[in-house]
């Protein structure tokens, strides 16, 4: 759908620059846009791999035992079973953490890997386990307490106080991940009975 809508908004703009003989100034938004563009690419781009570089450290020293000892507890409380497949467990907390830091280029990734493993023991491989489902809930509500993302977003488009939205994001990705993980629950409750 946005294969088609993105050529017919271009087209439309610059009909309309050069029906209204503003073609100048539609190309300097261009130039500018651009410009832009690759700035906050470069910026995400740095912010991610290094998020992504200390994931990748995190994920082959102690520190996952620290922190899955931490989540075990709540991790087996959302997910079936998941101590039986220590590599899904781990997966598992290696996406969450990287969503609490609001890294969510580094999130995904993991997030598939830990797809991969929970698929492997699913027995109904056309439809979703109930693990399945609750990671994809979490993966989506995304809980951060960092929004590293958001942030450096903003510091590359000069916002004036780009940590201003923390408190914003607290708020939104709790609930978010409350309302989720309570209708998933109540969801997979009632389709078992």
């Amino acid at each position: 759908m946005l294969n088609i809508l993105w050529p017919i908004f271009i087209i439309l703009s610059i009909s309309f620059s050069i029906v209204n003989g503003n073609l100048e100034d539609l190309n300097k938004a261009i130039t500018a846009s651009t410009e832009s563009a690759v700035t906050l690419t470069l910026t995400l781009i740095g912010s991610t791999c290094l998020w992504s570089g200390i994931m990748e450290i995190a994920s082959n020293t102690k520190i996952v035992n620290i922190l899955s000892s931490l989540l075990k507890v709540i991790i087996n409380k959302f997910f079936q079973n998941i101590n039986k497949n220590e590599n899904a467990e781990k997966k598992i907390i290696m996406n969450i953490i990287a969503n609490i830091l609001g890294l969510g280029n580094a999130a995904t990734p993991l997030g598939l890997e830990a797809m991969k493993e929970l698929q492997k023991e699913n027995i109904e491989k056309e439809k979703l386990s109930d693990n399945m489902m609750m990671l994809i809930i979490l993966n989506t509500a995304s809980l951060q307490i960092i929004p590293t993302t958001v942030i450096a977003i903003r510091t590359a488009l000069n916002s004036e106080n780009p940590t201003k939205i923390i408190f914003p994001v607290w708020i939104s990705t709790i609930c978010a991940g409350v309302v989720g993980i309570v209708m998933t629950k109540l969801l997979i409750k009632v389709d078992k009975n």
